[in-house]
């Protein structure tokens, strides 16, 4: 039987066996995929002892992303270009890591928001963490040269920029609203909006009508972010979609089989948001 995880502490909150669970049912799969909670000492022990736990790897959550990465011996650009990974695999019995956020990212918003290549005018990014730099990295591989990052902490934004080149740049935090009218998509990558709680406090009412507003988030599933830009014409993304699309790499990586993001997929995991206290 073949077998996969996902690691984090805490891991209770983890959809994520929900979701491969599901494909190992609908692909005739025989295996498991499980939540296991690893403490950040205990997280190099664990990854390198993959093999002897009987697994052929697993996802990383938080806090583990950053240490997941440093401690692979090979490394996907995918991973190298964010400086984290949440995808591990034996290869070769070496420790293999991608960062499959990216491409989470992308898939959904292609899915969700087909037309959104043919707009003009800059991205902004809300945030400069490590999922904001996921999704820099993606609309950069996908040949954007106006990128701006919009982060409460100023230095944070800065880094970012530095890290990705020209097409990046940091912008102050308060002047947010002022880029709102050029935007043809707009990413809250913050937690802000988590459990309805905190805002971005974008003026939606001064963006371009099918202009596309992604939020991260999905917990709620419409988020006040995307409820507002919704209501003034803009094109709403969820994060749920992301955390789909994400999980489809690894499952190939370790069950051989690459599986289909379905709309009853989606609905079954948005139930379970829907009936959770998170």
């Amino acid at each position: 039987m073949m077998r996969a995880c996902v690691i984090g502490w805490p891991i209770s909150h983890s959809r994520s066996p929900l979701i491969h669970n599901y494909w190992l049912r609908q692909y005739g799969i025989e295996g498991t995929y499980t939540r296991e909670p690893v403490k950040p000492e205990d997280l190099d022990a664990f990854l390198h002892s993959l093999e002897a736990r009987g697994l052929q790897g697993c996802n990383a959550t938080v806090p583990h992303k950053e240490a997941a990465f440093m401690l692979a011996a090979i490394r996907d650009p995918s991973a190298v270009a964010v400086s984290a990974a949440n995808t591990l695999w034996l290869d070769n019995g070496r420790l293999a890591c991608a960062n499959t956020d990216t491409y989470g990212f992308m898939a959904n918003l292609d899915a969700s928001a087909p037309d959104w290549r043919k707009r003009s005018g800059p991205i902004l990014i809300l945030g400069a963490g490590g999922s904001a730099r996921a999704v820099v990295y993606g609309f950069l591989d996908a040949g954007m040269s106006d990128i701006r990052v919009f982060n409460r902490t100023p230095d944070r934004a800065h880094e970012l920029a530095r890290h990705f080149g020209a097409r990046v740049t940091a912008q102050a935090w308060d002047a947010r609203n002022e880029h709102v009218s050029e935007a043809a998509v707009i990413v809250n990558t913050t937690t802000l909006g988590m459990n309805d709680t905190g805002s971005t406090g974008i003026d939606f009412t001064r963006a371009q009508t099918g202009a596309v507003a992604a939020d991260l988030v999905y917990v709620p599933l419409e988020t006040e972010f995307l409820k507002m830009a919704r209501a003034n014409g803009l094109i709403g993304v969820d994060g749920l979609g992301m955390l789909l699309h994400q999980a489809v790499p690894g499952f190939e990586k370790w069950f051989g089989v690459r599986p289909v993001v379905t709309s009853e997929l989606y609905q079954i995991v948005a139930r379970d948001i829907g009936g959770a206290k998170c």
